[in-house]
């Protein structure tokens, strides 16, 4: 086991988040070289850190950004589809990821707002199922990985569709395992370890299938299944550190 993944695996999440703020530049220049880049920032590595719960996923979190291959995606998908990184919009952000929430926040067409129970990122401590924003409110939200620690997402999504503008964007990525055709969800499994085993992590409510897409269109959202990384070539692919077949849920109102 290499020195990254015993850190991984042995320091708390809290903790870990700190000391990456101060070990990233350390980091990032022990593993400076050209065989991959984060598009996020375009530094390049010879290569990317190990990361995961219950299993390492090789090659995935960037050294500089701690982007991981959802991130990039997304990040590309906006930069090269949208007008988002020049239109003035006002963003609402759940639970603001290190890799976007510095950028964001310095981006002076985006009237940015986080929001999130704990996060000490966030500027409005709310709950997703009771939101104290204004119907119709934003033009695009950003709520990834979120959904699936949330016990009645039904009621989170609701929400994120009132608060959001008509014609507004939302992206709701989460944790999805294409091949399965309906979501599932068990609430008598107690145990964090095994919860942890079967959902990815034990804070995890479910693992959403193939019908996460139409749950969203149920809730009033037109939907777009974006296989953005069909649009890539391998080499981007390769280069960038994606998942193959990774689709982002692009929601309008």
């Amino acid at each position: 086991m290499s020195i990254f993944k015993t850190i991984l695996n042995i320091v708390p999440r809290p903790i870990l988040i700190k000391l990456s703020y101060v070990a990233r530049p350390f980091i990032s220049l022990a593993l400076k070289g050209n065989n991959y880049t984060d598009p996020i920032d375009g530094k390049s590595f010879r290569k990317f850190l190990p990361y995961g719960y219950e299993t390492q996923r090789e090659n995935v979190l960037s050294p500089s950004t701690l982007s991981l291959e959802r991130h990039r995606l997304l990040w590309l998908y906006l930069k090269n589809e949208t007008d988002f990184f020049s239109k003035k919009l006002k963003l609402l952000h759940f639970a603001p990821e290190q890799a976007f929430y510095k950028r964001f926040r310095k981006m002076e067409h985006l009237d940015y707002t986080t929001t999130d129970l704990n996060s000490p990122l966030a500027d409005v401590k709310a709950d997703i199922c009771n939101l104290p924003f204004d119907d119709n409110s934003f033009d695009v939200i950003f709520c990834n990985h979120v959904l699936e620690h949330i016990p009645d997402d039904t009621k989170a999504m609701k929400e994120l569709y009132r608060i959001l503008k008509k014609g507004g964007m939302g992206i709701f990525q989460i944790p999805q395992e294409l091949n399965r055709a309906t979501t599932f969800e068990d609430d008598s499994i107690t145990d964090k370890k095994e919860r942890a085993k079967i959902f990815g992590q034990y804070d995890h409510v479910r693992i959403y299938g193939r019908d996460y897409f139409d749950k969203l269109r149920s809730i009033g959202f037109k939907v777009n299944e974006v296989d953005y990384s069909r649009t890539l070539s391998d080499e981007e692919v390769k280069k960038y550190c994606l998942t193959k077949g990774e689709v982002l849920p692009v929601c309008y109102k």
